[in-house]
């Protein structure tokens, strides 16, 4: 059987690698799984080219949200997100799921966080939709959202409404000279204070956030927990600064794995091992640099 991941760029994926000891811990011989390159205007074609030996797929950027409409059926967790990083195949049906979310909830589980009622979000893409989710099942409902732009938001905007969370956006760059934890009032203008969150989550690539790193290594009372789904560089500056201000800090590796044990259960039918498939990336990770990514 086949599988693989598809984005663009792909070529700095660690999800062969984890799929790959997935597939040599499970004994599954014969299984394969690749990183292709593709594009939103390519995949269409892709997915029509497919044939029955293929098990599934996982996708990265830009493909989430554009591959909805190629589905034949997609998980209501996915519809709510508002992206699927995962195709199943099934009697020549294809069908999408997202396990952003459960990976997320793992990562945070494992470093003892199972219950958040207060939270900031960085950005406003894919990811920042699946933390929303995320934040919801962790009993989240009024969630600060800092952007980098407005002019972007619209689909984050659509999937809080689809899961009932109250979000409140600000921009990005009034984190910079914000005074350590006071109130937020709703709607908050440019200039407002940074809210006493409990978790901060960063979907924003490296370096983006660099002025919330800034805060955090002045701030008297930091955030307890600091998520921020970049892997590679590793630490982030804002992982380092998190750590440095006594946070919590949880990395993209932990989503990235999590995330992809769920779609090694969806496309095989087998519990993932977790264990072997960590240190399967970790070697990798290790070995080659790899850029940024959640794939």
């Amino acid at each position: 059987m086949k599988a693989a991941v598809l984005g663009s760029p792909v070529s700095h994926s660690l999800s062969p690698a984890l799929h790959r000891a997935a597939y040599a811990a499970l004994g599954l011989r014969g299984w394969s799984y690749a990183a292709i390159e593709c594009d939103e205007a390519g995949l269409p074609g892709l997915l029509d080219g497919l044939d029955e030996s293929w098990a599934g797929l996982s996708l990265t950027m830009p493909l989430k949200r554009a591959v909805l409409p190629l589905l034949d059926e997609v998980d209501p967790l996915a519809t709510e997100v508002g992206g699927a990083n995962t195709v199943v195949f099934s009697d020549r049906h294809r069908l999408g799921y997202n396990t952003d979310v459960g990976g997320m909830v793992a990562a945070l589980a494992e470093a003892g966080v199972t219950t958040i009622p207060r939270a900031l979000v960085i950005g406003a893409g894919a990811t920042a939709c699946s933390a929303l989710a995320a934040l919801k099942q962790l009993g989240a409902r009024d969630v600060e959202v800092a952007v980098r732009g407005t002019s972007r938001t619209d689909e984050l905007e659509a999937a809080a409404k689809r899961l009932d969370v109250t979000i409140r956006m600000r921009g990005l760059a009034s984190l910079a000279s914000a005074p350590a934890n006071a109130s937020v009032p709703a709607r908050a203008p440019e200039a407002s204070p940074l809210p006493a969150a409990e978790l901060v989550v960063c979907t924003v690539p490296p370096g983006a956030a660099d002025a919330v790193a800034d805060w955090l290594r002045g701030a008297q009372c930091p955030p307890r927990v600091v998520f921020d789904v970049a892997y590679d560089p590793w630490p982030t500056r804002l992982a380092a600064s998190a750590r440095a201000a006594g946070s919590t800090v949880v990395g993209g590796f932990e989503l990235l794995l999590h995330q992809a044990a769920r779609q090694v259960k969806l496309m095989t039918g087998c519990a993932a091992p977790v264990s072997e498939m960590r240190a399967a990336g970790l070697a990798e990770l290790a070995r080659t640099p790899r850029g940024n990514g959640n794939s």
